[in-house]
C-alpha cells in the first residue's frame, strides 16, 4: 500500500500491480492502517486507487491464495468471520470521517467493486471492465447486495446470477453504479481537481454531510445486508459445488478452470467479443 499526500489529499493506492492488486491478506491489512492513520490526518479526501494497468481484480483466487489454496483448513465459523472482517473494513470506508473516492481504471472485479460500492463516490474510466461476480461461481450473497442500493434488485441479481458478466464505466454510471466517468486517460486529472474542490469545504461540515446521507442509506439495511452475505458465502464455501471450483483452481491455474467453466457455452456461444 503506498500513501501520499497532496495538500489536503491522501491518496492511497493498492500495490500489488503484477497481480492486478488481488486483495490478499497482506493487501487487506494494510489497507486497514492507512485508513486508519489517515482518520488523524488533517486532510479532507481520501482516494483508493490502483497501481498499474487496474483498480482491483478482487480478492485473490490463485492456486496459492489464502482464499483458495488454504480454505479447506477453516472451520464454517472461520470462514465466516473472515469474510466478515472484511465487510468490516470496507465499512470503515463507508464510516471514514473523510469523504473517499475510487479512482476506477481497468479491472474492477469482485472484491474490487465491493470496496468500491462502499466509498463515498465512485469515479471511473469510460473503458473499466467491472463485475460483481468473479469469472467463477465460488459463492453467493456476498457481493451483491451492496450493488442492490446503487443499481437496484434486478441489475444486481443481472450481475450476481452471470459468473463473469462485466459492465463498462459508462454503463456503470447509466446504472448509478458510478458517479461520473472519464476518458481513462483523463481520470488521474480529473480525481485530482474533483478531490481537491472538495476539500475545499471545511472538513467538519463534509463529515456530517456524509453521516447524514450515510444514514439514509443504513436505515434501508445496507450494512446488515452487507453482514449477512459474509453468512451465506460461508455456508454456499462448504458445497460441492464451491469445493469443485476450488479444486480446480489448484488443478489446473485460475485460467485454466475459468477456460473449463466457460467450455461448453463457449462452444455453443462463442467468446465474448
Amino acid at each position: 500500500m503506498l500513501v501520499e499526500r497532496d495538500g489536503p489529499v491522501t491518496w492511497l493506492t493498492l500495490n500489488r500491480p503484477e497481480r492486478l492488486n488481488a486483495l490478499s491478506d497482506e493487501l487487506l491489512e494494510s489497507l486497514g492502517y492507512a485508513l486508519e492513520e489517515s482518520e488523524s490526518t488533517d486532510a479532507g479526501v481520501v482516494v483508493i486507487r490502483g497501481a498499474g494497468r487496474s483498480f482491483c481484480a478482487g480478492y485473490d483466487i490463485a492456486p496459492d491464495s489464502a482464499e483458495v489454496g488454504y480454505a479447506a483448513e477453516r472451520t464454517p465459523v472461520q470462514d465466516r468471520d473472515r469474510l466478515l472482517a472484511n465487510i468490516e473494513l470496507f465499512t470503515r470506508i463507508w464510516r471514514h470521517p473523510q469523504p473517499v473516492i475510487a479512482q476506477v481504471h481497468g479491472h474492477c472485479v469482485a472484491g474490487g467493486a465491493q470496496l468500491a460500492s462502499l466509498c463515498d463516490i465512485t469515479i471511473v474510466a469510460e473503458d473499466a471492465g467491472i463485475m460483481t461476480s468473479p469469472a467463477l461461481p465460488l459463492g453467493g450473497g456476498y457481493l451483491s447486495p451492496l450493488w442492490v442500493h446503487r443499481v437496484g434488485p434486478q441489475r444486481a441479481k443481472l450481475m450476481s446470477f452471470d459468473a463473469g458478466r462485466k459492465i463498462s464505466g459508462k454503463v456503470a454510471v447509466d446504472w448509478g453504479w458510478a458517479a461520473e466517468a472519464v476518458p481513462a486517460e483523463e481520470l488521474a486529472t480529473y480525481v485530482r481537481r474533483t478531490a481537491h474542490s472538495l476539500a475545499r469545504t471545511p472538513a467538519p461540515l463534509l463529515r456530517l454531510k456524509k453521516e447524514a446521507v450515510n444514514r439514509m442509506v443504513e436505515h434501508q439495511g445496507l450494512l446488515t445486508h452487507a453482514r449477512t452475505g459474509a453468512e451465506t458465502d460461508a455456508l454456499l464455501h462448504q458445497t460441492p459445488e464451491v469445493k469443485h471450483f476450488q479444486e480446480s483452481i489448484k488443478s489446473l491455474g485460475l485460467k485454466g478452470a475459468i477456460a473449463a467453466f466457460n467450455a461448453s457455452f463457449t462452444d455453443t456461444f462463442g467468446r465474448d467479443a
